[in-house]
């Protein structure tokens, strides 16, 4: 079972209590934007065998979004953190390439 924290009302949380968004840190595209930047958008997801970054919410609790990221091979959950911020925490990042050295941030914007 996955157990995530909620950064903003400190819960360890079930992922019965939680939705999962999908891939965290994309760039959006709506009207004005050409096709192949909607296509991207809609149909190109990372789907890596390690570190990936999501976004949950907090649906059965105080109903907000957030990003954690963790190991989709092991399950292992490195940490969570607010949906407002365009890249993860430099500590988190850290805390990722002590475990994981060969990790790389990949800037989504």
């Amino acid at each position: 079972m996955l157990i995530l924290e909620c950064p903003y009302c400190g819960v360890h949380a079930e992922e019965t209590e939680l939705t999962a968004g999908g891939e965290a840190h994309l760039k959006r595209f709506g009207p004005g934007s050409s096709d192949e930047e909607f296509e991207g958008y809609m149909f190109a997801r990372e789907n890596p065998k390690g570190v990936h970054f999501e976004r949950w919410r907090h649906a059965n609790g105080c109903g907000k979004w957030f990003h954690a990221a963790r190991d989709t091979n092991t399950m292992e959950v490195f940490g969570t953190y607010t949906a407002q911020t365009s890249t993860p925490p430099e500590d988190l990042l850290e805390t990722i390439r002590a475990k994981r050295p060969g990790f790389k941030w990949r800037d989504f914007s």
